[in-house]
């Protein structure tokens, strides 16, 4: 979510800055909405990476258990 806030944040600087002549403004602008946009990225990265690791583990233990009933049948 804070990606997309200092995106918006970030836009909304250029903006300004492109309507009043303001180059610094636009160009810290473009700056904060290209950061927002990294962060997002991240966060979406993180994600993918927790959602695999979770798989990982919920298939290390499918194993753990099948190797669990083969050396100790019922």
């Amino acid at each position: 979510m804070a990606g997309k806030t200092e995106q918006v944040k970030g836009q909304a600087k250029e903006a300004v800055g492109s309507l009043t002549g303001n180059k610094d403004l636009e160009s810290e602008g473009k700056a904060d909405r290209r950061a927002g946009e990294a962060k997002e990225k991240v966060g979406h990265a993180k994600d993918k990476v927790e959602e695999v690791i979770e798989k990982v583990e919920h298939k290390a233990g499918e194993v753990i258990d099948k190797a669990k009933d083969t050396t100790h049948p019922k």
